[in-house]
């Protein structure tokens, strides 16, 4: 089925990750050269799985802040790309453990590392990038890093059991749904940036606005990507479309409709979302019951929200490549809903 938000406009530029991505090139492949070298073991099942994740892609958009955030602060030093390695090893770990948690069978088009090795085997080969993300971090040396780092490891385990507290629920308010993506998504873009400027030894304001900016920023991806989860576009990532729905996730969307549904509608919404009977043509009916009280476009709203908030953080750096390409981010990032 095809995407449910309308489409303000025709657009002939749509923004993408390039800018960023070409700024930082450099510094990323090392980064992938200390991920490769990093994630090495005497254990061979390790870097195999790892590697299955790892170098099968993705953008490494979290590293990719990282190394921009310090550029952005005119770092010229060699620390920024063991910790953009950290980043994603962060990043990884999490990935590993909740394609377990969701029983997910892909992951960006392949089949997930717990679909071909097993759950305890990705268990623990997460567990030993987390590992190999705080030698990383020890050996920066930097106790305002470390504290960042683990402060948010901690965060994410947190948005992660909230979620599951949230799981099936169709009373979860919009306010505690939030929480869940600040600490499941946006906690690591907030701290990939914050880092950046950490080792600039830039002053407190500008760490606070880049790690504003991080927070938005995520916040704004994770409801796009709850949006995404209703669009035909999800074949192009890999995932199927309604998988969330199927697993019964309470995202922005549901969360909308449901509040604006009537008596009959919300029975709906119990039945195949806390209680999980679902009928053939179900996930057609959300898509109506969605587009209907235009919960998938008010969600993009919501990012849009957001995503100024990003921009405005930024506001006090000076005018250049780097500042203009993490504002193409922030674009980039809501426009993947169309």
């Amino acid at each position: 089925m095809g995407v449910v938000v309308s489409l303000d406009k025709e657009r002939e530029h749509k923004p993408s990750l390039e800018a960023l991505t070409f700024l930082v090139a450099d510094d990323l492949k090392r980064v992938n050269e200390v991920i490769l070298s990093r994630m090495d073991s005497p254990v061979p099942l390790i870097p195999q799985l790892a590697g299955h994740v790892v170098v099968a892609g993705g953008k490494r958009l979290r590293p990719v802040l990282t190394l921009a955030s310090a550029k952005l602060c005119g770092y010229e030093g060699e620390r920024h790309i063991n910790l953009a390695a950290c980043v994603e090893f962060i990043h990884t770990a999490t990935l590993l453990h909740d394609d377990v948690v969701d029983e997910s069978d892909l992951r960006r088009g392949l089949a997930s590392a717990n679909a071909v090795w097993g759950n305890k085997a990705s268990v623990l080969v997460g567990d030993f990038l987390f590992s190999r993300a705080f030698q990383v971090m020890v050996e920066d040396g930097s106790l305002k890093v470390l504290d960042i780092l683990s402060t948010t490891s901690a965060i994410i385990a947190e948005g992660e059991v909230m979620q599951l507290m949230t799981a099936n629920d169709t009373t979860t308010s919009e306010t505690a749904y939030l929480e869940v993506v600040k600490g499941k998504t946006a906690a690591l873009f907030a701290a990939a940036c914050h880092v950046g400027a950490v080792v600039a030894e830039r002053p407190s304001v500008e760490e606070e606005a880049l790690e504003t900016y991080g927070l938005n920023l995520g916040i704004a991806f994770q409801l796009i990507d709850d949006v995404l989860d209703f669009s035909a576009k999800q074949a192009e990532l890999g995932k199927a479309v309604g998988d969330d729905f199927r697993e019964g996730k309470i995202t922005l969307p549901v969360i909308l409709a449901f509040r604006r549904g009537d008596d009959d509608e919300r029975v709906f919404w119990k039945r195949t979302v806390e209680e999980l009977e679902q009928e053939e043509g179900d996930l057609e009916k959300a898509l109506e019951l969605m587009e209907r009280h235009n919960a998938l476009s008010d969600t993009v709203d919501r990012a849009r929200h957001y995503g100024a908030i990003a921009r405005d953080a930024l506001g006090i750096f000076a005018d250049g490549p780097e500042k203009r390409a993490l504002m193409g981010l922030i674009d980039f990032c809501i426009e993947r809903a169309y």
